[in-house]
C-alpha cells in the first residue's frame, strides 16, 4: 500500500514537473486590444521570459522597469522574448495599459483576469518570473524582486543560450563526422 502511494506521488510529481514541456498551459488571456488569446499559442523560437505582475505591485513594476532598461540588449544578444502577464482582476485591469504606456514597456503584455494561467503555473505571489527554453521547458524561476535579480536572470538566460549553442554545434560536429565517413 505504501509503495503504491509512493509511486502515485512520484507520478504526480513527474507529471507536474513535465507539464510545461509543450509550452505554456493553454488558457485564455486578454491582449492589450482586449482580444482573447490562448496562452498555449504564444510561441517563440528562442528563450522566453514570462513575468507575472500586477498594477498594484511595486516590486513587479521595479523588476519590469529594470529589465526594460536592458531588454533591447538582451534581445540582440540572446533572442529572448519577454511576456508580461498581469494578474489584475476586472476591477483593476483597466489600469494595465496606462502602466505599460507610462513605463514604455516593449513587452508583449497580457491580462489574466481570472488567474487561470497563474493557477496553472502555480504562481502564488507576484512578481513571479519564469525563464522558458525554446522547447517550452521552465529552466529557471524566481519570486519577489530585489535590485540585481535581473542580473541573475540574465546570467541564467546567457547560460541557457550558450548551452543551446553548444548542443547545436555538437550536433553539427556529429553530422560532419558522419558525412566524412561516407
Amino acid at each position: 500500500m505504501k509503495r503504491n502511494i509512493a509511486l502515485f506521488a512520484a507520478l504526480i510529481c513527474f507529471l507536474f514537473v513535465n507539464s510545461f514541456a509543450q509550452g505554456l498551459p493553454p488558457v485564455p488571456l486578454k491582449n492589450m486590444d482586449g482580444e482573447i488569446v490562448n496562452s498555449g499559442d504564444l510561441e517563440h523560437k528562442g528563450p522566453m521570459i514570462v513575468s507575472f505582475w500586477a498594477t498594484w505591485c511595486k516590486p513587479c513594476k521595479k523588476e519590469l522597469n529594470a529589465i526594460a532598461e536592458v531588454y533591447e540588449d538582451w534581445q540582440d544578444e540572446t533572442g529572448v522574448k519577454l511576456v508580461a502577464v498581469s494578474i489584475d482582476d476586472p476591477r483593476t485591469s483597466s489600469l494595465v495599459a496606462g502602466v505599460v504606456n507610462v513605463n514604455d514597456w516593449e513587452y508583449d503584455v497580457f491580462i489574466d483576469e481570472n488567474k487561470d494561467l497563474m493557477r496553472a503555473m502555480n504562481v502564488v505571489n507576484v512578481p513571479h518570473t519564469f525563464l522558458i527554453d525554446a522547447n517550452g521547458k521552465v529552466v529557471y524561476q524566481h519570486t519577489s524582486y530585489a535590485p540585481g535579480d535581473e542580473e541573475e536572470l540574465y546570467d541564467h538566460l546567457v547560460e541557457l543560450v550558450e548551452e543551446g549553442d553548444s548542443d547545436e554545434s555538437g550536433s553539427e560536429e556529429a553530422e560532419d563526422e558522419e558525412g566524412s565517413k561516407e
